[in-house]
């Protein structure tokens, strides 16, 4: 019998931030699958801000609002200071996660492989000291936003003007020339490989979000075409970075491949997309755990933790 049995929960959509539109389409899906359980309450709220509301005796909120808001702690300190359980990681390793910066400084402690980094202050600093490719992002946004691939001084200069409307201090990286993948993982178990395939350029919004801008696509194949070996050093890089993170319960861990079958780690995202077709799910569906079994168990081992 499922721990969901007579609960009422209320899917917790849209959010304030940049994402609003990806977060409504992912919470229609967990809304759906959620229901067809049919012995399950399920109420949608859209919320916009702080003050949004819950309906009365809600058992648990499912958070399902990707980037601001609702992955970087502010929703989970909301929630947890009103007594009312939740999904996914929790208001710590959400902060922690969600900061790119903070990400890597706890990666490097732990020693998970992940690119060279350093600081650009925009307004202080004409350019980085890191040599050209690099990749220049703002650190608290999601979703591939405000992420630029820099080859040139005039890609610079562009990246510089882009990513100073997020913030005033970016991360930049070293570039890795590489196989994109990303590995969903589900309490201490990670999901089969999905192998991102862009058509053109790099994973940026166009390319996973066609829909929006009706531009760019992307293949992916799942399991991915790798060594044993090289899976299994995936895997290990993916759970590694779980864990030094903190985070309770699900993510999703997106790793660069390079020429030779090293795992590079670049961010893991606490509240990943969440529709059927979304990356987490691929890779849940190829472990033989359905759409709506996977947000089952997300709800279940949530519901499970004492915060």
């Amino acid at each position: 019998m499922s721990r969901l049995q007579g609960k009422t929960i209320a899917v917790l959509m849209g959010g304030p931030g940049s994402e609003r539109e990806i977060s409504l389409h992912s919470a229609k899906s967990v809304s759906e699958a959620l229901r067809s359980l049919g012995d399950v309450t399920v109420i949608d709220v859209d919320v916009k801000g702080a003050d949004f509301e819950l309906p009365a005796g809600t058992d648990l909120a499912y958070n399902v609002i990707h980037g601001t808001f609702g992955e970087d702690g502010q929703l989970q300190a909301i929630l947890e200071k009103r007594g009312v359980p939740y999904t996914g990681a929790g208001r710590e390793s959400s902060t922690l996660a969600f900061d790119k910066i903070l990400t890597k400084e706890r990666l490097e402690k732990e020693g998970v492989p992940s690119p060279a980094f350093e600081y650009w202050r925009l307004k202080e600093t004409d350019a980085p000291k890191m040599a050209l490719p690099c990749v220049v992002k703002p650190p608290r946004e999601g979703s591939s936003v405000g992420v630029h691939i820099v080859k040139t001084s005039d890609d610079l200069a562009r990246a510089r003007e882009d990513v100073s409307q997020y913030t005033d201090v970016a991360l930049v990286e070293a570039f890795v020339e590489g196989k994109e993948l990303t590995v969903g993982v589900l309490g201490d178990t990670a999901f089969p490989i999905v192998h991102i395939a862009p058509r053109s350029g790099f994973y940026d919004m166009n390319n996973k979000y066609p829909w929006l801008n009706n531009a760019g696509g992307t293949d992916y194949i799942c399991p991915a075409e790798l060594p044993d070996k090289v899976t299994k050093a995936v895997q290990k890089a993916a759970l590694d970075t779980h864990r030094a993170l903190g985070v309770e319960v699900y993510s999703r861990v997106d790793v660069l491949l390079d020429g030779d079958d090293r795992p590079w780690v670049l961010e893991l995202n606490t509240i990943p997309g969440m529709t059927a077709s979304s990356l987490l799910p691929k890779g849940a569906q190829a472990l033989g755990i359905d759409f709506t079994e996977l947000c089952v168990r997300i709800a279940e081992q949530s519901l499970a933790i004492t915060r």
